[in-house]
């Protein structure tokens, strides 16, 4: 898991489509700020919500080694992510403030997402320092293209100043995840699934 909390949902995107709770969802590329063309290898792949919880250690790790191509910071909402909040807020996760991480792996692109929430629409990178605040009025685009920022599987990545929820994106045919279930603990370094 990139952190400590609990499966807020995870399973497989259907046509583009991440499944929120009961009759919510919400498009790939919705989450990665409108980006279509970014989404694609997303299209049938596989997906994991982790809920953060103030109590949680705060700190995002690499849930796969990779190196960063670019980040998305993305304006919105700071809705509550907690439990309550998901199933009753249509596309929270798609409205809430976020910073995309676009990574290339060994097996491929993956995304991690790190969305903001009430009261902790604050993100730092191991690459950036504090990158939300401040807060943005349109997306924000910054490429890391021949800079070869490579970060290790679990190692630290980046950190919010309270609870929230990081989301893993997978394209089709590079992981299967195990059989995760909504509400279960995991922890920074636990196995989702095998690739």
């Amino acid at each position: 898991s990139p952190a400590d909390g609990r499966i807020s949902q995870a399973g497989t995107i259907v046509d583009g489509r991440v499944f929120q709770a009961k009759g919510q969802e919400y498009t790939a590329a919705e989450l990665l700020g409108g980006d279509e063309t970014a989404a694609a290898p997303y299209r049938d792949g596989r997906f994991v919500t982790v809920y953060l919880s103030p109590r949680d250690y705060h700190r995002v790790h690499m849930p796969l080694k990779g190196t960063l191509k670019e980040t998305v910071h993305v304006p919105g909402r700071i809705f509550s992510v907690a439990p309550f909040a998901v199933a009753a807020i249509p596309r929270l996760f798609a409205r809430n403030e976020r910073l995309v991480c676009h990574f290339e792996g060994e097996h491929g692109p993956f995304v991690v997402v790190m969305v903001g929430a009430i009261l902790v629409s604050s993100v730092a990178t191991v690459w950036d320092g504090l990158v939300i605040p401040p807060y943005a009025s349109s997306i924000r685009r910054k490429s890391f293209a021949g800079q070869r920022i490579t970060l290790e599987r679990f190692a630290e990545m980046a950190r919010f100043n309270m609870g929230s929820t990081v989301i893993l994106l997978l394209p089709e045919g590079t992981a299967e995840l195990d059989a995760l279930q909504p509400q279960q603990a995991v922890q920074v370094g636990q196995r989702l699934g095998r690739g």
